[in-house]
């Protein structure tokens, strides 16, 4: 399982990278492991405001659909259109191709609130 020391990470899997004001959001390789063969990615939350941990999209697996929550408030400015064509880079790259949504932070300070890698690998063992 692949846990880059350099992103934080919440509890409900989800990855971000932060350089300046702006982050980058995903989901963890152990969340595509566990959903398995990702078929769609919805965002349709592109130039809203949300507040750390609301759901700003979804991801749909062969089996399954789930949440995916807002790591850290901000405005979603951005949401990789490559996954519309291709949500199966979710599963290849989750932490390079594969990245869902761009934030314009609004509190940063929430971001020290989140998990490191050796927090996130003691959450999934």
């Amino acid at each position: 399982m692949n846990i880059p020391a350099n992103l934080k990470y919440t509890k409900d899997h989800e990855w971000i990278s932060v350089e300046g004001d702006i982050a980058t959001i995903g989901i963890t390789d152990f969340a595509q492991g566990e959903l398995g063969d990702i078929v769609y990615v919805e965002i349709e939350t592109v130039g809203e405001t949300m507040d750390q941990e609301e759901v700003f999209g979804s991801v749909e697996a062969v089996k399954t659909v789930s949440d995916l929550f807002m790591p850290i408030s901000g405005e979603i400015i951005e949401f990789n259109e490559g996954l519309e064509a291709n949500p199966e880079a979710v599963n290849k790259d989750p932490y390079g191709d594969g990245w869902m949504i761009k934030v314009k932070l609004s509190n940063p300070s929430e971001v020290d609130g989140l998990l490191d890698a050796a927090g996130y690998q003691a959450l999934v063992g």
